[in-house]
């Protein structure tokens, strides 16, 4: 039983680090929505391929807009730490309670 409890710990690790890396893409991405970078790099491209699914379904479903400000990114985020707190923890202490 100790590996499907490694196995469980092992997702649970790499999920929270990919969890992690894709909060931050969402927080250089609101930074570089400040300076208004170009919009043919492929580093600011790449960005945008990977956060507008998520932001786009976000905006369709929820009204977040306040004037010019945006609050999707600030949602994304929220929802990305319930995940890291529900989701990774909850794997965990299921593997934690394998015996």
């Amino acid at each position: 039983m100790f590996v499907a409890r490694n196995l469980i710990v092992a997702l649970a690790t790499v999920l929270d680090y990919a969890l992690w890396a894709y909060m931050w893409v969402f927080i250089i991405r609101a930074v570089l929505s400040w300076v208004s970078p170009d919009p043919y790099n492929p580093i600011v491209r790449a960005l945008y391929a990977i956060t507008e699914p998520v932001l786009s379904l976000l905006r369709r479903k929820l009204p977040l807009f306040a004037g010019a400000i945006d609050f999707s990114p600030m949602v994304a985020i929220l929802i990305i730490l319930f995940l890291q707190r529900f989701v990774v923890r909850t794997l965990i202490d299921l593997a934690m309670r394998m015996p």
